[in-house]
């Protein structure tokens, strides 16, 4: 986020300036997809570079160089989660950080409950079956992770979460009746705290049809960034900053809001949920689970 931040500002003293990105890449010695890379905040900056190319842009105040230096420092520190650096993919690393400093986090989604708002035995079973060929180890480094994320939910100032949630997504018994009604009462104390938004989803509303697949929308305090659409593949990820994808995926995810029932319904609907007896052909599987 803060590489975000400090490439907008960059960008914006390159504009001023009237160079082009190509003129600043020769003046550091590099090219004009380097300067690219800086202005989207996808690398960190040497210092040399970045004296060099303040020197370019024509910043001479003591105050405001040693601003940027200090942002550039921020910026180049680790985030909590690189200690998995060794099997976190390069495209989620990125979003880990933009979650992080989120204002506002958005999401649809039409399969499973929300990561954030996971428990471990439901994060674990869904994790065991996304990836049936790592160790228990290598499970529970995954599980960490994605508890660790949920962090932010209990900070002082805390992102606005507001999801939407697909029925069939609730009704999926993942890892058993006793993992799933535990996750389904974590799911109901969650969605009473003040600065998180649960709305449920009908079935027959065909959410899948307007969405097309599920999505975060991410919005932050910082002026200099723009909202990003997150879209999360299977091995890979989609950012998503130009204003029309959007404006598409806003307007999209206010009438999905508006087709799901208004979150003052939602306890009462998980309640309800929860007591809901499994279909027919959920039964033997879940006696299985049971005896394990």
């Amino acid at each position: 986020m803060l590489r975000m931040v400090l490439g907008g500002r960059l960008r914006r003293l390159r504009e001023a300036s009237g160079l082009s990105r190509e003129q600043a890449g020769d003046h550091i010695r590099g090219s004009d997809s380097k300067i690219s890379r800086l202005e989207l905040g996808r690398t960190s900056i040497r210092e040399r570079d970045l004296v060099d190319l303040l020197g370019l842009y024509g910043v001479t105040d003591t105050e405001e160089l040693d601003a940027f230096q200090e942002l550039a420092q921020q910026a180049n520190t680790s985030g909590w989660w690189h200690r998995d650096n060794d099997w976190l993919p390069k495209w989620f690393d990125m979003y880990l950080g933009l979650e992080q400093a989120a204002q506002v986090i958005r999401c649809y989604e039409p399969r499973t409950v929300p990561e954030l708002l996971q428990t471990p035995d439901y994060a674990r079973a869904l994790l065991t079956l996304a990836h049936p060929g790592e160790s228990e180890d290598a499970i529970e480094r995954r599980v960490a992770l994605r508890i660790r994320r949920q962090h932010i939910l209990n900070r002082a100032h805390p992102p606005h979460l507001w999801l939407i949630v697909e029925e069939a997504a609730l009704t999926r018994r993942i890892g058993g009746s006793k993992i799933w009604g535990a996750q389904m009462d974590h799911l109901l104390v969650a969605a009473r705290q003040p600065h998180i938004t649960v709305q449920l989803l009908a079935d027959h509303v065909g959410g899948p049809a307007l969405a097309d697949g599920a999505f975060t929308y991410l919005r932050f305090a910082e002026a200099d960034l723009p909202d990003i659409v997150y879209l999360q593949q299977l091995t890979g990820a989609l950012y998503l900053d130009k204003q029309a994808d959007l404006d598409a995926y806003r307007a999209v995810a206010n009438q999905l809001s508006v087709h799901a029932a208004p979150p003052e319904y939602t306890p009462g609907l998980l309640t309800a949920l929860r007591r809901r007896q499994p279909r027919i052909l959920d039964q033997p599987a879940r006696r299985e689970q049971d005896r394990r």
